[in-house]
């Protein structure tokens, strides 16, 4: 891990000028990001984020319930991932193209943070929680609304309209970006649509 300031004698981040807003909210991201490289998951605590973002512990905890969803969310500040399928006109495009969002995302800056906290989370229920919450039900969410608008145009038939269903491309996604020996090329992506989503959605 990078060893930067915060574990430099004399540092004092909570020196200089308060933010407030969008300000704070950027510091705080930044800070947490920054904990998160130096120190890991399992070591950050909100105390050590407030310090380094020149905030007080008090006013994270009015913004969120603990460091789970702290971290989770500083992750999609630095992913900017847009939760929403996109319309193109056919099932494959919309997936196909909400799949490329998020490989983008997790092939970029954030990518590796967000792989050792998904394995962190393996042993920490409240971690795997607000996981679920903040990413894996709003991408569920997003196949089947792809999938409703397929249904619609008689690409989908009715019965794939369940989250197991919706979710297996994720699944696959998922698990490919845990264990897989390269990154998420759009090879992968347009193999997954065209050999698992199609087959399984089609009328």
């Amino acid at each position: 891990m990078t060893v930067t300031d915060a574990k430099q004698p004399g540092v004092d981040h909570r020196k200089g000028p308060r933010r407030r807003g969008d300000a704070l909210h950027a510091a705080i991201y930044e800070a947490t990001l920054a904990e998160l490289d130096d120190v890991g998951y399992a070591e950050l605590s909100m105390k050590s984020v407030a310090h380094r973002a020149r905030a007080s512990t008090a006013s994270l905890y009015r913004r969120w319930s603990g460091r789970a969803e702290l971290v989770v969310d500083a992750l999609r500040s630095r992913a900017s991932v847009v939760l929403e399928a996109p319309d193109t006109g056919s099932v494959r495009g919309d997936v196909l193209g909400f799949m490329r969002r998020v490989a983008e995302a997790l092939n970029g800056p954030a990518g590796e943070a967000v792989r050792g906290l998904m394995i962190e989370a393996m042993g920490d229920p409240e971690l795997r929680a607000v996981i679920r919450a903040r990413f894996v039900e709003p991408a569920t969410g997003c196949m089947l609304e792809a999938f409703r608008r397929g249904v619609v145009r008689g690409e989908v038939r009715p019965a794939a309209l369940t989250p197991v269903v919706a979710g297996t491309a994720i699944a696959v996604l998922r698990e490919q970006f845990l264990l897989g020996d390269r990154s998420l090329q759009d090879a992968f992506l347009v193999e997954v649509v065209d050999t698992v989503v199609v087959p399984l959605t089609s009328p």
